[in-house]
Formats: structure tokens, C-alpha cells, sequence
């Protein structure tokens, strides 16, 4: 399942983010905001989202705040969580492809609508390369602690 999460600042970016997977008839759930809300801050979004990722290696999920940096912060303290914060469609691919990362970070400040969607479809659609060197580096990470 595909999870979203956005605080104040990534409410409306999130808004235009659903009718993108709704069109392309993604499934997903939205764990808010469910409105825009001045005083709601990102790590109650982040840490819902994360939560649900963590429960199944199926589970992805997309966080969107001003900077992206604070939703990065916040998922990445969760154990098998590797959210990564792009800011184009190439970072993004790249991101799956060598990083598998799990929950795609977005920086509402600096991103526009068109340019998401762009960078939500390109981390949708790429694998993870099962390379030796990927799988590698990615075990030294989820052996940190948490």
C-alpha cells in the first residue's frame, strides 16, 4: 500500500498528489492532514506514515513538507525505514534503483505540482537492482541502530 502524510506547508502539494494517483488509479491512504492546518506540525504525518511502511516491505509511502528535511529526519528514525528527500524525477529513480528507498520525501517550498508528479511517477516505477554492491550497502544501513 502507498501511504501520504503532509504537514501545513504540504497540504496542498499532497492535494494535487492524490488526483495524480487517483488518475493514474493508484491505490493509496491518506494519513493526513485532512485539512490545512497552520498549527499541525510534520512529525505527526511523518511518524504516521513511517509506522505503516514499516509494517510490510510491500508498504511505500510519500511525505511532503516545506523542506522535505524535516519528514526525512523524522521516517528515517524508524527501523527499516530509508526515506530519501528528491528533488527531480532523476533523483528520484536513482533513489529506488540504488537505494530502494521506501518513503519519497518532497520539498513543497521548492516544487512544483507538475515537477512532483514527475518525480512521484518516476520513484513509482523504478526497481530496486538487486545488485550485490546495493544489497551490500543497504544491509550496513539496517544494521545501524535505530
Amino acid at each position: 500500500m502507498l501511504y501520504l502524510g503532509a504537514d501545513h506547508r504540504g497540504f496542498h502539494l499532497k492535494e494535487e498528489i492524490k488526483n495524480f494517483l487517483n488518475k493514474e488509479k493508484i491505490e493509496f491512504v491518506d494519513l493526513g492532514n485532512s485539512k490545512y492546518d497552520l498549527e499541525d506540525d510534520y512529525p505527526d504525518f511523518a511518524i504516521k506514515v513511517a509506522l505503516k511502511v514499516s509494517e510490510s516491505k510491500k508498504n511505500q509511502g510519500i511525505l511532503i513538507c516545506g523542506s522535505g528535511i524535516g519528514m526525512s529526519i523524522v521516517a528515517n528514525k524508524f527501523k527499516g525505514i530509508r526515506a530519501g528527500l528528491c528533488l527531480t524525477d532523476s533523483m528520484a529513480k536513482e533513489a529506488k534503483k540504488a537505494i530502494d528507498i521506501n518513503i519519497l520525501c518532497l520539498a513543497a517550498d521548492s516544487t512544483e505540482p507538475t515537477k512532483a508528479k514527475l518525480i512521484v511517477a518516476q520513484w513509482l516505477k523504478a526497481d530496486f537492482k538487486q545488485e550485490p554492491r546495493y544489497l551490500r550497502r543497504i544491509k550496513k544501513i539496517n544494521q545501524l541502530p535505530k
